[in-house]
């Protein structure tokens, strides 16, 4: 790989300039500037937009700000309360963990965030992308903040031959090489904001493109072959039964998920275990149970049918406990949001 160092300011320089004048104007972002932004506001931003859209993040954002303004109010919150408003979010350890963090920070740090990408680290949920990018855009400080935008970038911009996910290594050294103490916060957001609105996966706009004259990969004609990808494995399938119980006011039988493990801590209906294999149809309760379908559901790590089977009465006796339909639905990860959907209305079982 040749040597760039001679590019380096010249990219800087005009990244930074395309920065200033398309910077995009987010609920999480102070503008070109201006303040920097509160740190609880980027560290809260950050642990959103991982593995999700600035779209879908950004109503749950301004959610949690209206409810939570600072630090110390979702470190007061309740874990019930929080874990729904996340509902929709997916990875849901992340929840559990920004509970974590906001406690650690409250109790420990007297509400204020460390101001070094080493202290952030130390925070319980805190890991090096989220620490670095607070640090840079919270703090200014020169540090190293690479997601999968900035990969993107700097696998199209010096030509990576290495598949993801070996690559990463190179990458995140080739973006160090460009981190310096002038204009860290506006340098890692100017890079993001160029792979998510420029260097796009697909059908990226190279003719805008502030440092295209600089790029490898457009130089050799494609620059969508980059980052390249090793091929995925075979996601696995899994089976399940969901179970919706209505009581004779309309409401449905829900319950809290063990923390540990998948949806851990999250509010869920009464289901089987997921197996490759179809599992026993176990439900909760006697009762005279109808199917409803199936729906279709994917995780990161594998996909899922559950087979829907639903019934009405009134169980007082249970690990579960009776909430309006409306207000479940808004609660329930999406998975059991569509078993809930599959079930229909109570009034029309019958």
């Amino acid at each position: 790989m040749p040597d760039v160092s001679a590019d380096i300011v010249l990219i800087r320089a005009r990244l930074l300039a395309w920065y200033d004048a398309h910077a995009r104007n987010l609920p999480w972002r102070a503008a070109v500037g201006a303040a920097r932004t509160e740190p609880y506001r980027v560290w809260l931003s950050e642990v959103m937009l991982q593995q999700t859209t600035v779209p879908h993040a950004t109503p749950y954002f301004h959610a949690f700000t209206t409810r939570w303004p600072a630090v110390q109010d979702l470190a007061a919150a309740e874990d019930a309360d929080v874990m729904a408003a996340w509902a929709g979010l997916g990875y849901y350890a992340r929840a559990r963990n920004l509970l974590a963090c906001a406690r650690a920070v409250a109790n420990d740090h007297g509400g204020i965030f460390p101001d070094t990408e080493a202290g952030l680290l130390a925070l319980p949920g805190v890991g090096a992308y989220t620490a670095a990018a607070v640090a840079a855009i919270a703090f200014d400080r020169a540090a190293n903040v690479v997601d999968g935008n900035v990969e993107r970038v700097m696998a199209r911009l010096f030509a990576v031959e290495t598949p993801v996910p070996a690559a990463r290594p190179e990458l995140r050294r080739l973006a160090g090489l460009f981190v310096t103490d002038e204009r860290p916060g506006d340098w890692a957001q100017g890079l993001m904001d160029l792979g998510a609105t420029v260097c796009r996966p697909k059908s990226p706009s190279c003719g805008t493109c502030p440092v295209a004259d600089r790029c490898q990969g457009l130089a050799g004609g494609e620059p969508t072959r980059f980052p390249v990808k090793a091929k995925k494995a075979e996601r696995p399938h899994r089976h399940g039964f969901a179970y919706v119980l209505f009581d004779d006011q309309g409401r449905v039988a829900v319950q809290t998920r063990p923390n540990k493990g998948l949806l851990g801590g999250m509010l869920g209906l009464p289901t089987s275990d997921w197996t490759p294999q179809t599992p026993p149809d176990q439900p909760p309760m006697r009762g005279e149970w109808r199917m409803a379908g199936a729906v279709d559901h994917v995780f990161t790590h594998f996909s899922l049918t559950l087979t829907v089977r639903t019934a009405q009465g009134c169980a007082d006796s249970g690990p579960w406990r009776w909430m309006p339909i409306e207000t479940a639905r808004a609660a329930l990860p999406t998975v059991f949001a569509k078993a809930l959907d599959r079930a229909g209305a109570p009034d029309l079982l019958g």
